[in-house]
């Protein structure tokens, strides 16, 4: 399967998702160390994909350059995430130069510490990063065990040889609803329903009983979703 989709944070301002036409949407929870780095219009975004239908995702930018920074970061993620539903992953955003400075062993141990934080909290996270440091500066156990999304813009593929679930192929896209340029994404697996089967990011089993009550001597009968 393809989806096509967008990533958004407070630098597109405000979004006017009613007008906006896409499978689904990855927006920046935050950033840092701290809640109180919460991305400004994350609520706003959050809500505006819940009330037009448009399944997200989530992504918190790292500073982090040590384990113990990192999972703070996993820390403030969690509290501004929490009470949602996200029907695609929550990706840690490696980017920065401090990150790459600290070679290979760094900055997968950081990396391992802010994704196992979210997943031992029921969260199906995943990586984002450039295709040329996934390919030498991320471990190759934390490249095949969580959900990657690889960034590689204006080119027919990406530059990576691992594999990936979503692909950010372009920074200038234009999507009606959004001022300015916005990032433009590709995904190949089915998160929504991978996710909720798996009840994971907020998502609870449910299980469609057939049920009869009788009250006052009236009988109701139908179907009732019991959640788990």
């Amino acid at each position: 399967m393809k989806a096509y989709g967008i990533d958004v944070s407070e630098w597109q301002g405000d979004i006017s998702w009613s007008e906006v036409q896409t499978d689904f949407a990855v927006i920046r929870a935050g950033y840092g160390r701290s809640a109180l780095q919460k991305d400004k219009k994350f609520t706003a975004n959050y809500e505006g994909c819940n009330a037009n239908n448009i399944p997200c995702g989530a992504y918190w930018y790292s500073y982090a350059v040590t384990p113990v920074d990192a999972l703070l970061e996993a820390e403030a993620c969690l509290e501004v995430i929490k009470g949602g539903k996200y029907a695609y992953p929550i990706y840690y955003d490696v980017e920065q130069p401090e990150h790459f400075a600290l070679g290979k062993a760094g900055v997968s141990e950081i990396i391992r510490t802010f994704l196992n934080k979210l997943e031992s909290r029921g969260y199906w996270v995943g990586l984002y990063m450039s295709a040329y440091y996934l390919s030498n500066y991320v471990d190759d156990d934390i490249r095949s065990r969580y959900s990657i999304w690889v960034a590689h813009h204006d080119v027919d593929s990406p530059d990576y040889y691992g594999s990936y679930g979503m692909w950010q192929k372009s920074s200038t896209g234009s999507v009606g609803g959004i001022s300015g340029n916005v990032d433009l994404d590709v995904c190949y697996v089915d998160y929504p329903a991978e996710i909720r089967k798996a009840c994971l990011n907020g998502y609870a089993a449910e299980t469609t009983k057939y049920v009869e009550l009788t009250i006052d001597g009236s009988t109701y009968a139908g179907e009732l979703n019991l959640i788990i």
